[in-house]
């Protein structure tokens, strides 16, 4: 399962409640890339491969939206498919109860506002 990972600082725009429409974007060889704000899209492209590299394989826990680096993920498989998480055994328990709405929160194609205010928040592009 993957979801939406902001390529320069590898947050979950899921988690931040940034949709598809709200991200800033940039185009990097032919492939646009999506970020939780402008900030990170202004600093991405003073070294784009760095950034990539560095994010790739960041997963998200699709019960918490943590993030995690490859090293610290654990895994599991629901439906033939891996899935990643904290490691947290009311994560992997919350997801049994609800994988239809878990799987499809992470993948961004149900509404979730995020972890981050509505109010005047830096994170939340305009």
């Amino acid at each position: 399962m993957k979801t939406l990972i902001c390529p320069y600082c590898g947050c979950s725009l899921v988690r931040l409640g940034v949709t598809r429409d709200q991200a800033a974007t940039h185009s990097y060889k032919g492939e646009e890339y999506l970020f939780c704000c402008q900030g990170c899209a202004d600093l991405f492209v003073t070294n784009p491969e760095r950034h990539l590299q560095r994010t790739k394989d960041v997963s998200v826990c699709p019960t918490c939206l943590a993030e995690k680096p490859p090293a610290s993920a654990f895994l599991f498989e629901y439906a033939g498919q891996k899935v990643h998480y904290c490691g947290c055994p009311y994560c992997a328990e919350m997801f049994q109860k609800n994988p239809d709405y878990y799987r499809k929160r992470l993948e961004g194609t149900v509404p979730y506002e995020g972890v981050v205010g509505h109010d005047g928040c830096s994170v939340r592009p305009a």
